[in-house]
């Protein structure tokens, strides 16, 4: 039987909802969500109004302040909220701007030429999702104020006593020259996410983009909270782009900020008087950009005075433009990829031209279009075209000759270069191991003596050598550890090219038996062990090849350091028997300590005969079960990252006592002569 309702469908069951209450109803078409970045969106709302006052030329300081009481104050030293009566609503217009969702001052071009977004309802948004809100405003000499509770206009008598009306307080008189708006406001916890929060951080790095858009603009962020920082957050900048560019960059740069701008028009619909009008528009675009060292890539985006997360049609047109100028100018005829022109793979893809790139990119023009009350995407489709034209003629300008610095043009037509031949390389090797893949244990290296069982418990055991393969072959758990023996020289991944690196057999070997990928395309969810155990003789030569292997791993397989699942085994030194006991110690003073230890009875230190291992190739299969293979007597080093960080300084080191220059050898013992004892030389 079909249910039956009592509810009639008629017109009295068409509801509307009235002013902010569309707003409290459906919060996450305005600000995306009732947790934590829900909250700090109403944050954002009110600092864009505040840095909208500087970009137009009105404020000099934005400042933030997040209370103890979980509220937030944002204030600015602008123009201040107009106070007079609105001729329309019959009210302040600073009670038009809290109450009326699409109100403000950015429409039709009227007091802002630009600003953060076309929609015009931040204010009212940030009241409708407050149980209280307090705006002061500075103004034609006083200082007014008018409160808020659950939305309804009115003042505040001391913290809780509350009086509705429409009227402005006038608190007290101040300069005519000062000016500017504080607005307070508590967040309603029963529409947000109890744990839902302002994040310090988050909020300092905000305002820290809003001084680089700004500049000249000095910002602070002051955490009252408990635990808070001591001292407010200050920032100003003066170089725009430029300096956020090189906020971004960390170290090891590859050029110079390359900077440009241009202006260009566009025309668009919009209505006018009730009727679809032709408006032609003014696009103001601005860049900076610059390569460093490495593969990450930074692209940060701008519409007027706000962050674009999301992208949109900017960074399209900014995208396609960069890609079409580094193909046509930069790297046209290049010598490196002349051998891949003739198989027609020499053209640089997106990933190739923004590997290392750090990069800022704003637009500025009136009322545009975002996809989503939040801001995040920009819509407005004539911008692509106007941001790609642009792009590629001011780079155009500067890759060719008579533009940048020629050594700086070089380093990137370099790297991107490399990045061509390392992304052609690595969709061989990829291709390789896939096929490797599809012919089951045969396509592995021929070397790895592969476990049973793969997954989170098991290991891939890196031994140096084959004299070592052997006892760890013999001693190991096959149904759940593999062996690989590292047979010839492992590369120097620090200073060796991604082709180099994918060229090198020993490093190959890891990368295929592990089977995720490498560097970029590595996959930790693909890897087909749990865990990568470093198996080298404790002497010199033991270190440099852990070394490389650290580097290697920290270079091309990061996550699995990031992670905590690479180890190094810690094999003993030197090894005693006394009785039926075996000791086994891992340095000159361990040994020392134990001989000292067995000496306190009649037992004479000369009795005590210790035997040095030399490599692990020297221990027989129970010793090497025990000290390396054995998870119950075996010591295990977990790897960090941090280790991973300390092996370039180990590698130079090594590259200057062991390797083939002589001349820096000898320079280094000249330079660190004074820390040897002379009376210890034998000469």
């Amino acid at each position: 039987m079909a249910a039956t309702t009592t509810t009639a469908y008629d017109a009295d069951a068409i509801e509307t909802l009235e002013g902010l209450e569309a707003v409290r109803k459906r919060p996450g078409m305005y600000i995306g969500g009732t947790g934590s970045a829900g909250l700090m969106h109403l944050v954002w709302e009110l600092v864009d109004n505040a840095v909208d006052e500087a970009a137009a030329g009105f404020a000099t300081k934005v400042d933030v302040t997040v209370h103890r009481d979980r509220s937030v104050e944002v204030s600015d030293n602008g123009r201040g909220i107009p106070i007079d009566r609105h001729a329309k609503r019959k009210v302040s217009a600073v009670e038009v701007v809290f109450t009326e969702l699409h109100a403000g001052g950015k429409f039709g071009g009227g007091a802002y030429s630009s600003s953060g977004g076309l929609h015009g309802v931040g204010a009212s948004v940030v009241n409708a999702l407050a149980t209280k809100l307090i705006v002061e405003v500075d103004r034609d000499g006083g200082t007014h104020v008018l409160g808020f509770r659950n939305r309804v206009a009115g003042q505040f008598n001391g913290s809780n006593n509350f009086k509705a009306g429409h009227q402005l307080q006038r608190l007290k008189r101040v300069s005519k020259n000062r000016t500017g708006t504080r607005v307070r406001f508590w967040p309603d916890f029963e529409i947000f996410d109890p744990d839902a929060r302002v994040d310090f951080d988050e909020v300092c790095e905000r305002m820290t983009q809003a001084c680089f858009l700004v500049p000249g603009m000095r910002v602070s962020v002051t955490d009252r909270r408990a635990g808070g920082p001591a001292e407010p957050f200050v920032f100003v900048s003066r170089g725009g782009l430029a300096d956020l560019v090189d906020h971004l960059s960390g170290s090891r740069p590859v050029s110079a900020v390359i900077t440009g701008n241009g202006i260009d028009t566009f025309v668009e619909k919009v209505p006018v008087n009730k009727k679809m009008t032709d408006v032609t528009r003014e696009c103001t675009v601005d860049i900076a950009l610059r390569w460093v060292d490495g593969y990450d890539t930074k692209v940060v985006s701008f519409v007027n005075t706000i962050p674009t997360s999301q992208g949109g049609t900017h960074v399209a047109g900014f995208d396609k433009a960069l890609t079409r100028v580094v193909n046509s100018v930069l790297l046209k005829d290049h010598h490196k990829l002349a051998r891949l022109a003739k198989q027609n793979k020499h053209k640089a893809v997106k990933d190739d031209v923004q590997e290392g790139l750090v990069a800022a990119l704003k637009v500025t023009f009136a009322e545009p279009q975002f996809r989503g009350q939040t801001k995040q995407e920009l819509g407005t489709p004539a911008i692509d075209g106007i941001v790609s034209r642009v792009v590629y003629e001011q780079l155009k300008e500067w890759f060719e000759p008579g533009g940048g610095p020629r050594t700086h043009v070089k380093a990137i037509a370099d790297k991107l270069s490399n990045a061509v031949q390392n992304r052609v390389a690595s969709k061989t090797l990829l291709e390789n191991q896939r096929k490797a893949a599809s012919l089951g244990s045969t396509g592995m290296p021929q070397k790895l003596a592969d476990c049973r069982v793969h997954g989170a418990d098991s290991e891939l055991i890196l031994v140096e050598g084959d004299s070592a393969a052997g006892p760890a072959k013999r001693g190991r758990d096959s149904e759940t550890m593999a062996i690989l023996p590292l047979r010839g020289k492992v590369v120097n991944a620090h200073k060796a090219s991604e082709k180099q690196v994918l060229d090198n057999a020993e490093a190959t070997a890891l990368f295929t038996a592990l089977g995720a990928g490498a560097g970029r395309k590595f996959n930790i969810a693909d890897a087909r062990y749990g865990r990568i155990v470093i198996l080298c003789d404790a002497d010199v030569d033991g270190s440099h090849i852990r070394c490389l292997l650290l580097t290697l791993i920290y270079k091309y397989l990061r996550p699995m350091l990031e992670a905590g699942r690479v180890f190094a085994a810690q094999p003993p030194l030197f090894t005693t028997k006394v009785g039926d006991e075996t000791y086994r110690v891992y340095s000159e003073e361990e040994k020392e300590a134990v001989t000292d230890e067995l000496c306190r009875g009649n037992r004479r230190r000369e009795n005590i005969k210790w035997q040095r291992f030399k490599g692990l190739g020297e221990m027989n299969v129970e010793e090497l079960r025990h000290c390396a293979l054995d998870p119950n007597t075996r010591t295990l080093r977990r790897l960090t990252m941090d280790d991973g960080a300390q092996t370039k300084q180990a590698l130079e080191m090594f590259e200057v006592l062991m390797g083939t220059d002589v001349s820096s050898r000898r320079d280094f013992l000249i330079r660190n002569s004074a820390l040897v004892d002379s009376t210890t030389l034998d000469i």
